[in-house]
């Protein structure tokens, strides 16, 4: 009987830490591990289904062989992502960052800043991450507008963005890295954002090109929010440590309390589906 590996705190009765790699048929590599624990996929010749802890799958794709299943966490992290989006937003747009490190030298930044009120919002990303943050900021009084890959009902195509990237306030990024997205946010788009806008970044660091990031943010034409970056993690010696107006956090918008036991759900419900022959969740379709 072919047998699962699962990290220890996600605390499986079936998890098994020291088992034959060769009787390994469903693998749940451990959260924002290291590359060595996809690495060793290549030792499980039996292996039938990888289950991500992420939304994000770009990482695993060159160590998956072609027969694997590979599913992600759809689900898992999207009230904590889409609550690290509204927190970036407001912590840029009030100085909250601004004020921090004032604090140790006793100094007392008052001025006028802006308000998430009445902004205009495009969200990039119309997934359980993107709907969250939409949600999130409704009641905020904002103009919300959802764009993904293809129009839907409620949602924008992306063929849409040269008209309404002119007129956003904030551009928040929730899309997944595919050869779809790479690089989507280059200079062109950068170009298109109106002067002072905001852009959060909550997707993959590859879906902007940093230079052109860099570029922009360094002639204070935009203001940046990130939770990921490209390269990651970021250098110490990078300039987006220390350009005005960008706020970095350390790509924790789905490390909270709130992720394992979601995560635990979902690994168990997808166990139990894999070992009586029922359809997986959120199985990746890696041709797209």
């Amino acid at each position: 009987m072919l047998t699962v590996i699962a990290p220890s705190d996600l605390q499986l009765s079936d998890s098994h830490i020291d088992v034959d790699l060769g009787s390994v048929g469903f693998y749940v590599p451990p959260y924002m591990g290291p590359p060595s624990s996809l690495e060793v996929i290549a030792q499980m010749p039996n292996v039938e289904v990888v289950q991500l802890l992420t939304v994000g799958f770009d990482s695993v794709l060159k160590y998956l062989p072609d027969h694997v299943r590979l599913c992600n966490a759809v689900g898992v992290h999207d009230a904590s992502a889409a609550e690290l989006a509204v927190a970036l937003t407001l912590a840029s747009l009030r100085g909250i960052d601004d004020f921090a490190r004032a604090m140790p030298e006793g100094k007392w930044l008052h001025e006028r800043r802006d308000s998430l009120v009445d902004r205009s919002v495009v969200i990039v990303g119309a997934g359980g991450v993107g709907q969250g943050i939409a949600n999130r900021l409704v009641p905020f009084e904002v103009d919300v507008t959802l764009v993904a890959r293809t129009h839907r009902p409620g949602v924008l195509s992306r063929t849409e963005l040269p008209r309404l990237l002119p007129l956003a306030d904030i551009v928040i990024l929730a899309v997944p890295l595919t050869t779809h997205t790479a690089d989507l946010v280059d200079d062109a788009f950068l170009s298109q954002m109106r002067d002072g806008a905001l852009l959060v970044n909550m997707a993959r660091g590859g879906v902007v090109n940093t230079d052109a990031l860099v570029r922009h943010a360094q002639q204070g034409r935009i203001r940046v929010a990130l939770d990921v970056t490209d390269p990651e993690p970021l250098p110490p010696e990078h300039p987006l440590w220390r350009i005005p107006g960008v706020l970095i956090s350390p790509h924790v918008g789905g490390d909270t309390s709130a992720f394992l036991p979601r995560a635990k759900l979902l690994v168990e419900s997808q166990i139990g589906r894999w070992r009586s022959g029922d359809p997986l969740a959120h199985v990746v379709q890696r041709k797209n």
